[in-house]
């Protein structure tokens, strides 16, 4: 036997800056698997359907945003009423169903 073939194997040692590098790989791996799974845990969500307000004889799209969001800049409400339900105008009818924004 030969003096070399008896010898044990020395132990690996990580460096200060190798145990750096493995702590930042890991961090990594971690940030992108939970980059991964978040949109799919938002997906098993189940949404709730927007509000809907529906307009009654002699409303007006004031008076609708009014009585559904009293709270709110009606100013502001009534832009995201018109966004959310694709109207050119100010006109709406009786029986018509507006999509409101969240609170």
């Amino acid at each position: 036997m030969s003096a070399v073939a008896s010898r044990p194997k020395p132990r690996l040692r990580l460096t200060r800056r190798g145990r750096l590098v493995l702590v930042v790989l890991f961090l990594v791996a971690v940030g992108g698997l939970a980059a991964i799974l978040s949109p799919a845990s938002r997906a098993a969500d189940h949404a709730q359907p927007p509000p809907v307000a529906v307009v009654q004889p002699g409303d007006t799209l004031w008076s609708v945003v009014a009585r559904h969001r009293p709270s709110n800049s009606p100013f502001t409400v009534i832009a995201e009423v018109r966004r959310l339900n694709g109207m050119d105008d100010f006109t709406v009818h009786a029986g018509q169903k507006l999509v409101l924004p969240p609170d």
